[in-house]
C-alpha cells in the first residue's frame, strides 16, 4: 500500500550534476518514505526557493558552481534552524567533514553510498538525529580517536602568513586564490586547532612548532 504524501519526509536536493538529481530523484521518490519536492543546481536558485518552501531534509552538495556547500550549509543552519542538512558528496576528507558537522549538517553521505544508506540517512535526521555513512564514521572515529591533526601543504602556508600578520586580501593574492578561499582556509584551521579565535590558533601552533614567529 502507498504511503499518503503528507506523511512523507519532504527532501530537497541541491547538486549540479543532472544525472546524480535524477537517480537520487528516482530512488527516493520510490521508497515509500520521503519524496523530492525540490531540486536546485546552484545556491542562488536554492536560497531564493527556500523563501518560498521548505523540505524536511536537504541533501546538499559541497561542490556546487556559485560556492562552498559547507559555507552555505551554515548559512541555512542560522536562517532556518528547523531544517535538516546532509551533505551529499563524494568528498572523503577528514577536515570537510569534521567543517561541514561543525556548521550544522546533521548527516554526511557519500555519493557512492548504498541505498539504505540514503534512506537511513533521510529518516534519522528527519528526526533530528545525526548520520554518518559507514565509510565516514570509521574515518572520522579512526582519526579523531588518534587525536591527529592533518595539515595540507595550502593550509601550513596560509597559516604562516596569518602568523605573519597577513589580511585576508593580502594571503589571497601571495598564493593567487581569491579571497572566500583563504577564509575557508581560515575556518579550517580554527577548526582543527579547536580553536575560537586567531590569536589562540597561532598560539597552539606555535606550541606545536607549525609555525615561525618574526
Amino acid at each position: 500500500m502507498e504511503s499518503n504524501d503528507s506523511q512523507l519526509v519532504k527532501v530537497t536536493i541541491v547538486d549540479d550534476h543532472k544525472m546524480v538529481v535524477k537517480s537520487l530523484s528516482k530512488l527516493i521518490n520510490d521508497s515509500n518514505t520521503a519524496i523530492v519536492t525540490h531540486v536546485y543546481f546552484d545556491i542562488k536558485s536554492c536560497r531564493t526557493g527556500l523563501e518560498k518552501s521548505l523540505p524536511d531534509v536537504m541533501l546538499l552538495d559541497i561542490g556546487l558552481p556559485d560556492g562552498d556547500g559547507v559555507e552555505f550549509c551554515g548559512e541555512i543552519t542560522k536562517t532556518y534552524p528547523d531544517l535538516k542538512i546532509i551533505m551529499l558528496t563524494s568528498y572523503k576528507e577528514f577536515n570537510v567533514a569534521k567543517r561541514a558537522l561543525h556548521n550544522g549538517a546533521l548527516g554526511y553521505i557519500l555519493k557512492n553510498s548504498e541505498p539504505e544508506e540514503f534512506f537511513a540517512g533521510i529518516e534519522a535526521v528527519s528526526q533530528g538525529e545525526k548520520f554518518l555513512c559507514e565509510e565516514i564514521d570509521i574515518l572520522l572515529k579512526d582519526k579523531l580517536d588518534a587525536k591527529v591533526i592533518w595539515f595540507s601543504p595550502r593550509e601550513l602556508e596560509v597559516l604562516q602568513y596569518i602568523a605573519d600578520g597577513y589580511t585576508t586580501r593580502e594571503i589571497a593574492n601571495r598564493i593567487f586564490r581569491d579571497d572566500e578561499t583563504v577564509k575557508s582556509h581560515r575556518q579550517n584551521l580554527l577548526i582543527k586547532f579547536e580553536a575560537v579565535n586567531t590569536p589562540l590558533m597561532i598560539k597552539k601552533a606555535c606550541e606545536q612548532n607549525l609555525v615561525k614567529l618574526n
